[in-house]
């Protein structure tokens, strides 16, 4: 992706000037235009009808490791399991519709989130959000590669190449480098790059790690009536469950909120709002749900909230596959990350 620059139609971005306002198209007319390499209004022929992409987007960025450990740590809280997949669900379920109405705004408007921030906080006040979200941006990539790390090195375990998942600080540098320059490509490419690469990953990752689940709620013996170490409804239970509630239930929603228009602004604006925002509520829903209660129920087994132990201690010989497969989730996450952060710097 060439280098971005603004377009001279958000040069002022008051209400009577603002090519949000006025439907302004990109710097050029020509359907060949790259409409990624300059931040304005993405026109509706260079949109999109297909849904599948913004599916497999949302999808592939939420089928990652992480999503276990916060699953696992509600049961490591003293959670009960049930109660874990409650607040989970129910989190979710708000967190996602916000989420869904957010990419509605950028199918509407063909902007990118930060953009639409003009519109709030004018183009100076608007350099303050720009910064959190570079710097969020820049601290999820760093947790979703550490996550790779661990579970390349719980691999490696396996076979015997090393002792244990700890140290190894030369091998993890190594892994992270190749791991950030395949992030890097894909992410630089831009849109259609991305979706392609979520489209054709995806669904053989989704694959095997049905296969883990069959395996795990099937043969497993798990304790599905699993009440935890917390008891009652004192201050410490509504402090774990306002806890897990942040980290991957409403909390969870909300961390995409600045992301959904970078994406959406893509699709065209003939299609229906209902079947984009489900498309796009259910990409995110299902994933987290999913993984949250496979990491809450291999908890209940192992004890452990590490992603790779989990594997590990729990499939034995099938980890190797698993993981193999595993480590796509971080960096199908990573290419969203790694995308907006150009689009809010």
């Amino acid at each position: 992706m060439a280098q971005l620059t603004i377009s001279p139609s958000f040069e002022n971005t008051s209400p009577s000037h603002s090519s949000v306002a006025s439907g302004a198209s990109s710097p050029s007319g020509s359907d060949n235009t790259n409409y990624e390499d300059f931040l304005s209004v993405v026109p509706e022929q260079a949109k999109t009808k297909s849904l599948w992409g913004q599916f497999w987007v949302w999808f592939g960025a939420n089928v990652a490791p992480i999503n276990w450990l916060l699953g696992a740590l509600g049961v490591q809280m003293g959670l009960g399991l049930w109660e874990t997949f409650a607040v989970i669900a129910v989190g979710n379920i708000i967190g996602m519709s916000i989420f869904g109405l957010m990419v509605l705004l950028g199918q509407r408007t063909g902007l990118t989130g930060m953009l639409l921030g003009r519109r709030v906080f004018g183009r100076f006040g608007n350099y303050l959000p720009s910064v959190i979200q570079a710097t969020v941006v820049i601290g999820w990539c760093a947790i979703n590669t550490w996550v790779v790390l661990d579970l390349i090195t719980a691999l490696l375990m396996k076979v015997g190449l090393v002792d244990s998942i700890a140290g190894h600080f030369a091998l993890k540098a190594c892994i992270g480098a190749v791991v950030m320059i395949i992030q890097v490509i894909v992410s630089l490419f831009g849109y259609k790059a991305i979706s392609t690469f979520e489209k054709w990953t995806v669904p053989p990752t989704v694959a095997i790690l049905l296969a883990m689940t069959i395996a795990a709620w099937g043969f497993m013996g798990i304790d599905w009536n699993y009440a935890g170490t917390l008891s009652g409804t004192g201050t410490d239970k509504i402090a774990v469950i306002s806890s897990i509630m942040t980290a991957i239930g409403i909390g969870w929603g909300f961390t995409w909120l600045t992301y959904a228009c970078d994406y959406s602004r893509f699709v065209s604006k003939a299609v229906p709002h209902k079947k984009l925002f489900g498309a796009s509520a259910l990409g995110q829903l299902i994933p987290v749900v999913w993984l949250g209660l496979l990491g809450a129920t291999l908890a209940t087994k192992s004890g452990s909230i590490d992603p790779g132990q989990l594997i590990v201690d729990n499939f034995g010989a099938l980890a190797i596959p698993v993981l193999l497969l595993v480590v796509h989730g971080p960096i199908a996450t990573n290419i969203l990350n790694i995308y907006s952060f150009t689009l809010s710097v």
